[in-house]
């Protein structure tokens, strides 16, 4: 099948390399523009454009499509039997939805209509979710909207951090889309239920900062499905304290206040039970596992942590 593909980062990059495999022609690839990183701030590509870069394949980074009447032109000019979609970061006008000849499809990493938007990994995670998946949707100009063409359920386990599910998810992505378009002609396209619809906020930094008012299942939670962005994190002696990894159990004491801090883990009160921190990072310093941050930094009973 005669592709467009658009998508910016590895989650993205995933699908294409499957697709590539599964030999899709793909004469264009849409990404965001490259962007600065890292302490240089040099500018860096998408993990898509080096995949489509190492394949031969021809990519295009316009800033934005709405009313970019030659980008809108160039997809016309590829003549593509649809666009794959996935995590790439520009709203499609209907103008761009209506140019591939079967439409646009999306990869979205959720089971719609549960968490449309911007963070559903993360928050899948928050909300303690035991399930979460895959859904290959048919784009229409609204958030995460159209209609289904397959699901693939996904589990979340009791010690997932985003990071982790990420990559589940992105490996589930890959085989979906492939999947799919193998029997396409053969899928009636559902509509979403009407119940059960949520939807996923952007992150912001400041809702990574710990509460540890909130009961302990909470607060681990939290911790991971802020790894490994944006990083929550809280207070130690008015320095920052990033969280990497916890789990939650039973037990009391004050919310912030340090229990013990031994090679097993730093265990903190929370609004309701203990809070077992496994990976903390100090300001300035590497992420470490709890052994080895106890061991350079003392964490009396009765520290506390937060403002």
């Amino acid at each position: 099948m005669k592709l467009i593909f658009a998508g910016t980062p590895e989650f993205a990059a995933a699908a294409l390399r499957q697709l590539i495999a599964a030999g899709h022609e793909i004469p264009l690839v849409l990404t965001q523009p490259d962007r600065p990183a890292g302490r240089g701030m040099r500018l860096k590509p998408s993990p898509v454009k080096e995949v489509a870069l190492a394949h031969g394949l021809r990519v295009a980074q316009p800033e934005k499509l709405r009313g970019n009447l030659e980008a809108q032109q160039m997809l016309r000019d590829v003549g593509a039997d649809l666009m794959v979609v996935a995590a790439y970061g520009l709203i499609l006008p209907q103008d761009v939805l209506d140019i591939p000849a079967r439409g646009c499809l999306n990869i979205h990493a959720s089971l719609l209509p549960r968490w449309r938007g911007a963070a559903p990994i993360q928050r899948a995670i928050l909300a303690g979710d035991k399930e979460t998946g895959i859904t290959i949707m048919q784009m229409d100009v609204g958030l995460d909207t159209g209609d289904m063409l397959s699901i693939h359920p996904v589990a979340i386990s009791a010690d997932e951090t985003a990071a982790t599910l990420h990559d589940k998810l992105a490996a589930c992505g890959a085989d979906a889309i492939v999947e799919t378009l193998g029997r396409l002609d053969a899928i009636a396209p559902q509509k979403q239920p009407e119940e059960g619809v949520t939807y996923a906020q952007k992150l912001s930094k400041a809702e990574a900062e710990v509460d540890w008012s909130l009961p302990a299942e909470d607060v681990a939670r939290a911790i991971r499905a802020y790894n490994p962005a944006p990083g929550a994190f809280t207070q130690l002696h008015g320095e920052p304290l990033k969280l990497w990894l916890a789990s939650a159990e039973a037990g009391s004491a004050e919310p912030g206040e340090v229990v013990s801090a031994d090679a097993d883990g730093v265990l903190v009160g929370a609004g309701q039970g203990l809070v077992r921190l496994a990976v903390l990072q100090a300001a300035g310093g590497k992420r470490l596992a709890a052994r080895d941050f106890v061991a350079g930094k003392s964490l009396p009973r009765g520290t506390r942590l937060g403002v």
